[in-house]
């Protein structure tokens, strides 16, 4: 087996973004006639400043190449820029990507923080739309769907005044 596997993938529909897919892993299967490529083992996706880490990382393309989805598994990490200039950092136990819909899934011990400005989700299911700006959030079993909120104290004191 080949160690830390360097294979670059470059598809058509990327280089309109002028940005290079990079994919890092232990292991790479692909069955071009299908339109997958799997990735396993210590992979790290990056593109651009966005960066993606997990077990296995699956790659669906359609007859031109084009990716139309990207599947991650397996202790999940990432931090993504999206179109609307939005930071995220977190982690999930799976996470899909959807280019065409520029949507992410993520599934499963959801820990989802915007760090402009620190709101943080909680959850067993994440939806963020990176093009639209918007985020949804469910809970499977027991547990809540938890939002934590950073803000700002705007209690201004008058000189001289005594409380």
């Amino acid at each position: 087996m080949i160690k830390q596997l360097l294979f670059l993938v470059t598809f058509g529909a990327l280089a309109s973004y002028a940005q290079e897919l990079k994919i890092i892993s232990d292991n790479f299967k692909g069955d071009q006639s299908k339109g997958i490529s799997i990735f396993t083992g210590n992979v790290k996706v990056t593109k651009g400043s966005d960066e993606l880490n997990a077990s296995k990382v699956t790659i669906y393309t359609n007859s031109t190449r084009k990716p139309i989805k990207y599947v991650a598994e397996g202790d999940v990490s990432f931090y993504i820029v999206t179109q609307i200039k939005e930071r995220y950092r977190g982690q999930a136990q799976t996470v899909v990507y959807l280019p065409n819909e520029s949507e992410y899934q993520f599934t499963k011990k959801v820990d989802l923080i915007r760090l402009d400005d620190y709101r943080r989700i909680k959850g067993d299911k994440v939806v963020l739309n990176e093009e639209k700006g918007f985020a949804n959030a469910d809970s499977i079993g027991d547990e809540p769907v938890v939002m934590i909120f950073t803000l700002e104290d705007k209690k201004e004191t008058k000189k001289g005044s005594k409380k």
